[in-house]
């Protein structure tokens, strides 16, 4: 930290302690500085350093500290106002209005007080001068802080009547408050409509559109426009996160998180920042945090997680429910306090009613990572027979529905028979049903379930049910097959399978049961086929497909004609084209896999049972796109979804979608394909599958917004993304995109600094491949963001780094480039012109050896010699530039001329292009044109401006580029002809 010697030092410190991040810290050498300031004996010094004061305090926390700098520079002024000058006159009827709205959030400062001081400011901006705006503007906040409508309504018609002045506070300012005030009269569309310009970016300042961004979370909800609400808190977030003054912004995102089921990012929220919840120097906003603090608490509560330990004032651990009643007192005695001062009960009605906000949305998918997700949704539960109020469906209610959807093969049948397990426990149950009932709990236990599948059986022949007995002892071996047992499961098919068919050629067994036993004899033999296939290096054995084919159109054969209205002889039917779809992929026949995919997928749904058609459904998708069919697939992928519906899992749903999200992102279709990325997300995290399939969802979304230019919100997602992305996993190309994507937002949003290190981290994971193009280019842009960041040092390096890779893959492109880029940075070092001529020179031998050189194509060729007229463009820019301002008029001279010759030559270049460089060239001519006029040579460059005329001549009218030339060109000329008059 420098010392203070003078005024010129002190204003040097009093700029590098406004670059430091808002905090107590930067207050604190603000207060330095004033000291420092106070020994200068300039009272300009002083005035200044309180200014500094005012402002750091004014974006902290500790805003109660701005009213004695400002006491003392009002009364520096009253007793000597020549001490000011004209900047330091501005600012203090500037900070007038921070005086003001700063006793408002006050508690402690009397209502009297404050009108008082609002009478004060009148009267100074009348001998002033000012317009009465400002002052409106100041009477509108104290109405309506005090909850006055009338009065509110008034002020704020004569503020936006008042003339616009120097002391009006910016336009994104007054937009934000003017849109406040409608959405708290309950007009959300029209406060929407006047942050308009502000989203949009038309009006910006320190504070916007971060303020606006997170007043109009809760308007957009409410209004069910839910897809702007997500992009808003994704932008606005970052925007706020790091600003400690802006508390009551923070507290509209944790908001947000409450009403739109997305409790867990909220407590992350809080997590952030803790001295939130205890930072006393903006009453204010610390009321508007405690009070979404207590709405989130409800929140979980309501959920039933009132017990879960959450991020709270440290010094000791809170649970939801603690945390909630906490809060809610603190911000009630806080809103009395305001309305103890104010004479009203305006303040604590508005606390409550916000800590009282229904949850607006169910659940807003963010798509970014919340670290400990809430709680999972649970699926809805199927529909329970209806009985009378008060009483428990009897046993054969219960019965009755599970076989009804066991018939129907509905989704939840399962569930209905675990029903009917439960309340059978102690019932006496004739032997068919407990047949059936040990039936549907051997299927509920998957590959364990071949024991209760025997014992379902015996209870079957002794109901007298020999074709369902056999059923079951097929389902029996088939679970065994599950378990790798295949050839014990085929053993013990065999007699089923002969026993059924005697049996149904004696009429003395249906369809259904006879089709029971042949699909599972199917399904034994299909697995032997899966498990050769993933054993064997190449294609199954023949004799393997040949009799799973067999037992499948003998399958067919028998249900063909039977199908009607028994949906279970129907989903036989289809169920058995995907098997002979899944034998086709087997050998090799994908076209004719495709075609029965979609007949088994259309089989089902004609059946009524959409549900199966999903799983043939995607595996047609990803048959489609491996032969090209993209078309296909994405009808396949979205006819999976809709047949899904409600009935999917969480993990397939988020399959399903990240396939979706892939094929259209490939379409270039980004806007939809981050929507289905989104969803996949999602559903990821509700599957728990987050770090998995989740991550690379989030990846994806990232990459989606980043082609539409949403670069924060892309941002916030990649950098979500990236703690679960792994190479193990994911791999590290996935992790080297990310942080590229990451990188490119960062740019974009001016963050060059973290722009750089994500670039240099992909980089690092780049270097190791044998492929080198990417770590070039990762290289590349690294040096231009630690560049933009003013590491010119590290970028110099970067850009050597860049050179040398450029150059073992012979890409003459980017080695150029890199030497350029190192020139214009040696230029901006003290005493570096002559480093960066050299580095310019060598990009031009660089150039030109390698058009020099043999085996380019004519494109190729075309594009180097374009490179070298840029080249010598930017050696001529350079130069023209290189001189010191105290340089004698001879080295001018000799700089210019030097210029000339460079520009010169790229003129030469692009000329050798034709048509193609005509933009280029005229460039460089109207360059040239401009030495010339330096030089003192108006013939030559009045040739030049007639020549860029002239190529320009007819050009039309929508061409910006032939419009600006011919634009500079009779700028140029009226120029030469005033510096000849003269």
């Amino acid at each position: 930290m420098s010392s203070i010697t003078d005024f010129d030092s002190l204003r040097r410190a009093m700029a590098e302690n406004g670059e430091q991040p808002e905090g107590p810290a930067r207050n604190a050498r603000a207060e330095q500085l004033l000291a420092e300031a106070e020994k200068l004996g300039i009272p300009l010094a002083v005035i200044e350093a309180l200014g500094h004061q005012l402002k750091v305090y004014n974006y902290s926390s500790e805003k109660d500290k701005m009213f004695v700098p400002f006491a003392r520079l009002l009364r520096m002024w009253d007793e000597r106002p020549e001490d000011f000058d004209e900047y330091e006159v501005h600012s203090l009827h500037w900070v007038f209005k921070w005086m003001s709205s700063g006793m408002l959030d006050q508690p402690h400062i009397p209502l009297a007080s404050i009108e008082k001081w609002l009478g004060e400011m009148e009267h100074r901006y009348r001998l002033a001068g000012h317009s009465e705006r400002a002052v409106r503007s100041a009477e509108f906040s104290v109405a309506a802080h005090l909850g006055d409508v009338p009065r509110a309504e008034r002020a704020y018609a004569a503020w936006l009547a008042a003339d616009r002045d120097s002391m009006a506070d910016c336009h994104a300012c007054e937009l934000h408050e003017q849109g406040w005030w409608q959405a708290e009269q309950g007009h959300d569309a029209k406060a929407l409509a006047l942050w308009a310009p502000v989203l949009g970016g038309e009006f910006t300042c320190a504070h916007e559109p971060h303020a606006v961004l997170a007043s109009s979370l809760a308007p957009l909800l409410r209004l069910g426009r839910t897809d702007e609400a997500r992009a808003h808190h994704l932008r606005g977030f970052r925007l706020v996160r790091g600003m400690e003054s802006m508390r009551g912004a923070y507290a509209d995102h944790v908001e947000f998180c409450a009403l739109s089921g997305n409790e867990a990012r909220g407590l992350e929220l809080l997590a952030e920042r803790p001295t939130y919840f205890t930072d006393t120097g903006h009453p204010r906003s610390r009321l508007d945090f405690l009070s979404v603090v207590a709405l989130l608490m409800r929140r979980l509560e309501e959920t039933g997680l009132g017990d879960r330990q959450v991020p709270g004032p440290v010094g000791r651990t809170w649970t939801a429910r603690e945390l909630g009643a906490h809060a809610r007192v603190e911000a009630l005695a806080l809103a009395g306090r305001f309305d103890e001062r104010n004479g009203t009960s305006h303040v604590s009605e508005r606390a409550r009613a916000r800590m009282a906000q229904p949850q607006l949305v169910e659940r807003l998918p963010l798509g970014v990572r919340t670290a400990h997700p809430v709680a999972a949704r649970p699926a809805p539960a199927p529909a329970a027979p209806a009985v009378a109020p008060g009483q428990e469906p009897d046993l054969a209610a219960l019965l009755a529905e599970a076989r009804r959807m066991s018939d129907t093969l509905q989704p939840n049948a399962m569930e209905a028979w675990a029903a009917v397990s439960r309340a059978a426990a102690d019932a006496e149950l004739d032997v068919r049903d407990r047949a059936e009932i040990a039936d549907h709990e051997a299927m509920g236990r998957g590959p364990e379930g071949a024991e209760l599948f025997e014992r379902a059986a015996d209870l079957y022949e002794e109901a007298g049910d020999l074709g369902e007995a056999l059923g079951a002892r097929t389902r029996a071996a088939y679970v065994r097959a599950l378990t790798g047992r295949v050839d014990e499961a085929l053993a013990a098919v065999a007699g089923p399978y002969d026993q059924v068919l005697a049996l149904y050629a004696e009429d003395a067994t249906g369809v259904r049961q006879t089709a029971s036993v042949l699909m599972g004899r199917a399904r034994v033999l299909m697995r032997r086929v899966l498990d050769a296939d993933e054993t064997a290096d190449g294609a199954p054995d023949e004799t393997v497909l040949a009799a799973a084919e067999s037992a499948v159109r003998e399958l067919l054969a028998l249900v063909g004609g039977h199908a009607g209205d028994d949906v279970r002889i129907a989903s036989r039917y289809a169920e058995g084209q995907a098997m002979l779809a899944e034998l086709a992929v087997r050998r090799g026949d994908l076209e004719k896999a495709v075609e029965l995919f979609g007949r088994a997928s259309a089989a089902f749904v004609e059946a009524g049972l959409p549900w199966f058609a999903v799983e043939y459904e995607a595996r047609l998708a990803g048959l489609s796109h491996h032969l090209g069919d993209i078309s296909g697939a994405e009808r396949a992928l979205r006819a999976a979804l809709e047949h899904g519906g409600a009935h999917l899992e969480a993990v397939g749903r988020a399959q399903l979608h990240l396939q979706l999200a892939e094929v259209l992102g490939g379409r270039g279709l980004s806007v939809e394909a981050a929507e289905h990325a989104l969803e996949s997300a999602h559903w990821a995290d509700e599957a728990g599958e987050g770090p998995t399939f989740g991550a690379w969802a989030r990846h994806q979304l990232g990459g989606f917004l980043l082609r539409q230019g949403r670069f924060a919100e892309a941002a916030e997602v990649l950098e979500s993304a990236l703690p679960d992305l792994n190479e193990e996993t994911h791999g590290d190309g996935v992790v080297v995109q990310t942080q590229w994507w990451l990188g490119d937002c960062l740019s974009e949003l001016g963050d060059h600094r973290a722009a750089a290190e994500r670039r240099l981290q992909a980089a690092e994971i780049a270097r190791h491949w044998p492929e080198q193009r990417d770590h070039a280019t990762l290289a590349h842009l690294a040096a231009e963001s630690l560049g933009a960041a003013g590491l010119s040092a590290d970028a110099d390096r970067a850009y050597a780094r860049a050179g040398e890779l450029w150059r073992s893959l012979g890409d003459v492109h980017g080695l150029v480039r890199s030497l350029r880029a190192r020139a214009w940075l040696a230029l901006r070092a003290q005493d570096g012109a002559g480093a960066a001529r050299e580095l310019m020179a060598q990009a031009v031998r660089e150039c030109a050896s390698a058009l020099d050189g043999d085996g380019h194509d004519e494109g190729a060729r075309e594009r180097l010699a374009a490179e070298l007229g840029h080249t010598h463009r930017q050696f001529g820019d350079l130069l023209a530039r290189s001189t010191s301002e105290d340089a004698d008029d001879d080295a001018i001279r000799t700089a210019l001329e030097d210029a000339l010759t460079q520009v010169t030559e790229a003129i030469t270049v692009f000329a050798s292009l034709g048509d193609a460089a005509l933009d280029s060239r005229t460039g460089a001519e109207l360059a040239a044109g401009w030495l010339e006029t330096d030089l003192g040579h108006p013939t030559r460059a009045t040739a030049r401006a007639r020549t860029v005329l002239a190529m320009y001549d007819g050009a039309p009218t929508d061409d910006e580029t032939a419009q600006s030339r011919r634009a500079e060109a009779e700028q140029m000329l009226q120029v030469v002809e005033e510096q000849g008059a003269g």
